[in-house]
């Protein structure tokens, strides 16, 4: 898509999406400091009309200060560009990420997208919320439609920010191992921890059930888990652990197909309960 030029006119923001932007842009935990919105609003020769206030609300006043004398909002798009130059983010790569998902999730309704260099380009105007989430991370929204689970997504947060599809299910199973870990009380690992963890032996007495195991077809059920959790492991985890990133194709689809059953997984070691 184009890139918008500073001096092609844009129609003015309307105040939601003002509100929007200033909110993702001047946020207490994720946003510009109160030092670097005051050095590029003065970049900007944007007059910082409400310095004291916070920081959000100061960017908003400003923004539409100058839009209601203007009637333009290319002051909001340099401002964006300033702010999302990827020179200030090599220490951090995952808050760039941060705030150009939230930052196009705004956008996608004008028909406007920050870009990897961090420019603004047109897009096409997206028509529904669903849209927007999904042009600003496909891989993150579609993970989030899907319900993953929430301990999938605290292991691997960074690397889905970042599209990182190989270290995402990398991490993801991590997971999986600390959470049977935990709930065992072992340090073992792999195909050696599903069975201590869950095996049935000849006395049927696994550490961990993931039912009562007082019929065959609950038995049969523990066992397949043992054997998803070992597939896992051999067709996943290992060769992840010992291939390099550049010799595995590890594309989207893949990923989310795998973080589903990693999700799965965790659904079912909710349910687990001390056997032993």
């Amino acid at each position: 898509m184009a890139q918008i030029r500073s001096r092609q006119r844009i129609d003015p923001f309307d105040p939601q999406h003002l509100t929007s932007i200033a909110k993702v842009l001047g946020d207490t935990n994720d946003g510009l400091t109160g030092s670097e919105i005051g050095y590029l609003l003065n970049d900007c020769h944007i007059p910082d009309v409400d310095p004291n206030n916070t920081k959000w609300k100061r960017l908003f006043n400003a923004f539409v200060g100058f839009q209601n004398e203007h009637q333009v909002s290319n002051h909001v798009v340099v401002f964006i560009t300033k702010a999302m130059n990827p020179a200030s983010y090599t220490d951090n790569p995952t808050l760039f990420s941060l705030r150009q998902d939230q930052l196009n999730k705004v956008l996608a309704f004008r028909g406007m997208a920050v870009g990897t260099n961090g420019k603004v380009r047109r897009s096409e105007v997206a028509g529904d919320l669903d849209e927007a989430m999904s042009r600003a991370n496909h891989f993150r929204s579609a993970l989030t439609q899907r319900c993953v689970h929430a301990d999938v997504l605290k292991y691997c947060t960074a690397e889905i920010l970042q599209k990182n599809y190989f270290h995402a299910v990398f991490e993801a199973m991590k997971s999986i191992t600390g959470k049977i870990r935990d709930m065992a009380g072992v340090s073992s690992d792999g195909a050696a921890l599903v069975d201590e963890a869950f095996s049935l032996g000849n006395q049927m007495n696994p550490l961990l059930a993931i039912n009562s195991l007082k019929t065959e077809t609950e038995q049969g059920e523990q066992r397949g888990f043992v054997s998803l959790l070992k597939g896992l492991y051999g067709t996943v985890r290992n060769p992840l652990a010992h291939k390099a990133k550049i010799n595995w194709d590890m594309n989207e689809q893949d990923a989310l197909d795998i973080m589903t059953m990693i999700s799965l997984i965790h659904r079912k070691l909710d349910k687990a309960q001390r056997y032993r």
